[in-house]
């Protein structure tokens, strides 16, 4: 079970190393197994000293070691830290800063050649999902262009864009039947994100084949998101 909080544009580098403090004495404390990831803003990276069950990654870097490409993160930056999680084709990257699938796709075999794990985000907006899950999985699959559903440390994370942020969260039945189409064509690990809280995350890890969450602003204060890790064990 996966367990994972996106920080988006939130938190400094001191709170940061607060919440990662937090959240490694409550695992070691509660002996907990349960893969947890932490996805900090590019300012707030640093080398922490956690359980190997926590991983803290990137949101977002460019495709290249280094370079003159003016205000991106390159892998030479991510490999100071000793990064190797990272967040790609997240729906504000995709729907907000206008990422294409192109580019995403080169972002992801990038990091494929850098042995990284990649949390890869898919989903769909609403009026997609007004128009059926035959829709949806045409949309979803649409995303995978020129990704490698083999590669070993994949972990995909569907996200309904219209769930992201709104309060708004996917039933059971939807999130069901999405992770199920999924299932058919990837065995890696397949998280659900979108408007999840600490008081559905229970209900939410015990849908068939949901290995985990990835969690955006109910994530942002350590009590919470330990209580979800809490959950995961349950």
């Amino acid at each position: 079970m996966i367990i994972a909080s996106n920080f988006k544009t939130n938190h400094t580098r001191k709170s940061t190393k607060e919440f990662v403090l937090k959240v490694e004495n409550f695992v070691q404390q509660n002996n907990l197994d349960v893969e947890v990831r932490i996805y900090p803003t590019a300012t707030a990276l640093d080398k922490f000293d956690v359980n190997k069950t926590i991983k803290v990654g990137a949101q977002n870097f460019y495709p290249t070691y280094n370079g003159s490409f003016t205000g991106e993160v390159g892998f030479e930056q991510l490999e100071e830290f000793g990064v190797d999680t990272v967040l790609i084709g997240h729906s504000e990257r995709r729907h907000v800063l206008k990422e294409s699938n192109e580019l995403t796709a080169q972002k992801y075999n990038f990091a494929k050649e850098q042995n990284l794990e990649i949390v890869y985000c898919v989903g769909e907006p609403k009026e997609v999902r007004v128009a059926g899950i035959d829709a949806v999985m045409a949309y979803v699959w649409e995303q995978f262009a020129g990704i490698d559903l083999d590669y070993k440390k994949l972990v995909v994370a569907y996200e309904p864009v219209w769930a992201i942020g709104t309060g708004l969260t996917a039933s059971d039945d939807d999130i069901k039947e999405v992770l199920q189409r999924l299932r058919e064509k990837i065995t890696k690990p397949l998280l659900y994100g979108g408007s999840v809280k600490v008081d559905n995350v229970g209900d939410i890890l015990k849908i068939q084949n949901c290995n985990g969450v990835l969690v955006g602003t109910a994530s942002w204060e350590a009590e919470d998101f330990c209580k979800m890790i809490e959950a995961a064990k349950k």
